[in-house]
């Protein structure tokens, strides 16, 4: 029998993330607050659960997840952890400064530190360094341009001011790298469908397919790598943030060899606000 870890480790599609303590942890200015939960469950049987906290500020952000790891998928792999972002907001969309993760898994314990500017990764560091492998992609300046990471990434900013729950919230391809890999996110628009949190969240999501393709950092013989590679029922669910032009995800699933994989939230309660003084709005 094909392993969990064996079928799904690769954190390709990345949606939820975040967790590590920042000194910033919190915008002065910040214009809404997401505080998610989720639930990840395999051919119908809990295998896992976290919490997702992100600020968005006029200027700035930051994310915070623990209890999972920030490439979805690496929770189906029984890995656990925590993560963090930090960036800009600049010409009306995110620009992460700092990505950071620790992941445990039954193996080792993980430390990716990732810096980034204006989409450029400056430097990153893993923490036992990967084991050399001849077939491994080699990670090139060209792959380190253009790209965010796997947390900023999961947050969709629309334009403009009207409805966001619309087909072009799907409409867009993410560059990620993760501090392991680069690769890319297509997404495409798939229905509308509704969805009550036990918590938060009651009304519409927009359900987009999402395709993984691996660029480099991978070794492309591996089976996790081609399985994901050729998914084409993969979906990410994306609900808005009250108060924002900001979609996130709401629930993220795909079908694996050993039954269907589902991270689903169970609370998605965004609060939004004008300033420190006003009432806050809640969704």
């Amino acid at each position: 029998m094909l392993s969990i870890r064996r079928c799904v480790r690769p954190g390709a599609l990345a949606l939820v993330a975040g967790g590590l303590c920042l000194a910033a942890a919190t915008p002065a200015s910040a214009q809404a607050k997401l505080d998610a939960h989720y639930k990840a469950t395999l051919a119908g049987l809990p295998i896992g659960e976290g919490s997702w906290i992100v600020d968005l500020g006029e200027k700035e952000y930051t994310a915070a997840v623990t209890g999972m790891t920030s490439g979805l998928l690496k929770i189906l792999s029984g890995g656990k952890g925590t993560g963090s972002v930090q960036g800009v907001v600049a010409g009306g969309q995110f620009a992460p400064a700092t990505y950071a993760a620790s992941i445990n898994t039954h193996k080792k314990t993980e430390e990716i530190r990732v810096s980034l500017n204006g989409g450029k990764v400056k430097e990153y560091k893993i923490e036992p360094p990967q084991e050399p492998n001849d077939e491994r992609v080699a990670i090139t300046e060209a792959h380190r341009l253009g790209v965010t990471d796997p947390m900023t990434g999961a947050l969709a900013r629309m334009p403009g001011t009207g409805e966001m729950r619309v087909a072009e919230a799907c409409q867009r391809k993410v560059a990620v790298f993760d501090g392991r890999m680069r690769y890319d996110l297509q997404l495409a628009f798939k229905r509308m469908d509704n969805v009550r949190a036990k918590k938060g969240y009651s009304g519409t999501v927009v359900v987009c397919s999402i395709y993984f393709t691996p660029i480099a950092g991978h070794v492309p013989d591996r089976y996790a790598l081609k399985y994901l590679a050729q998914a084409r029922d993969a979906e990410v669910w994306l609900a808005p943030v009250a108060g924002t032009r900001v979609m996130a995800p709401y629930r993220l699933q795909m079908e694996t060899p050993l039954g269907m994989g589902i991270v689903e939230a169970t609370q998605f309660v965004s609060t939004a606000s004008t300033n420190c003084c006003k009432s806050a709005k809640t969704q």
